[in-house]
């Protein structure tokens, strides 16, 4: 996990629409709305990537250890204020107002997303202290300088307005907040051609994840810098994630006939022929995974 060099890159092309191959409209929070309760018994229950050590870990000890490594960017604390941008089911808020007596306030475009999560937070016994509202990360509706830090956790990929997200958070963190971000990330330039050679795997993508697009994590960085931001550190977790992909296949495995039930089998296959094509983007260079922390000065 060492700081990421500055890569050579051209800035958005064809591969911008990484995802885009297929149809012309998709509503992310109706994607999300139907395939929240199947992601939990896929992807674990804080719905996120994990950071294996060793490679043996659990997925959830690995998701925690994802989690604990951004707490460590952010710099979470008793009593920060924080926006969850994208907050999912709320797992991560929970943990930050429950483990660290941080203030969460969670966003999502998902109604289901909101409702799942303000469960968590009652059954977790944290209520007052995370809560969550349909919003926009990109127009988030929050006054200037209203937050101590900013938190996004895997979103930035569905927002197809990336500068507006950065200055959304750039724009409500108060003198010494921070952004942290990590998701995934672009990690070489895809020509057109290439992406139409790829059409099939891409369209697989995003009929399981949604309209994703990728970006180099410099990208971000340079985003940042654009929006008044200092980076603190910007780190390369490729490797680290890269096991997640075989505790998501067996997650299907285990929960073969409830995914079905919610979600049918077609979309049950589809999943674990997604985990296939990533580990091969993984391994090939295409994509990986990515870390951000920038403090507002």
């Amino acid at each position: 996990m060492t700081n990421l060099p500055r890569p050579k890159w051209k800035g958005p092309g064809a591969a911008d629409t990484l995802l885009s191959v297929t149809e012309t409209t998709y509503d992310p929070a109706s994607h999300y709305d139907r395939v929240t309760a199947a992601w939990g018994l896929l992807l674990g229950d804080e719905l996120h990537y994990g950071i294996f050590a060793t490679g043996a870990e659990t997925l959830t000890d690995a998701t925690n250890a994802l989690t604990l490594r951004m707490v460590e960017a952010a710099g979470i604390a008793p009593g920060v204020e924080v926006l969850d941008v994208g907050c999912g089911t709320g797992a991560p808020a929970c943990l930050l107002a429950r483990e660290y007596g941080a203030q969460v306030t969670g966003i999502t475009t998902s109604a289901v997303g909101v409702e799942a999560a303000g469960a968590r937070a009652a059954a977790s016994g944290v209520s007052d202290l995370a809560t969550f509202a349909v919003r926009d990360g990109t127009n988030n509706g929050f006054p200037d300088a209203s937050f101590d830090r900013a938190w996004v956790l895997e979103s930035s990929h569905l927002m197809p307005a990336r500068d507006r997200l950065v200055a959304e958070c750039a724009r409500v963190l108060r003198p010494g907040g921070v952004m942290a971000l990590c998701d995934i990330v672009l990690q070489r330039p895809m020509p057109f051609t290439e992406v139409r050679r790829l059409r099939e795997p891409l369209t697989l993508l995003r009929q399981v994840f949604g309209d994703a697009r990728m970006e180099p994590l410099e990208h971000y960085a340079a985003l940042a810098r654009e929006h008044g931001l200092q980076v603190l550190e910007a780190v390369d977790l490729t490797a680290a994630t890269r096991p997640t992909f075989a505790r998501w296949r067996s997650n299907a495995d285990a929960h073969r006939g409830e995914v079905v039930e919610l979600l049918g089998e077609r979309d049950w296959t589809r999943f674990v022929d997604s985990c296939t094509v990533l580990e091969g983007f993984w391994d090939d260079g295409t994509l990986g995974y990515g870390l951000l922390a920038a403090r507002r000065p």
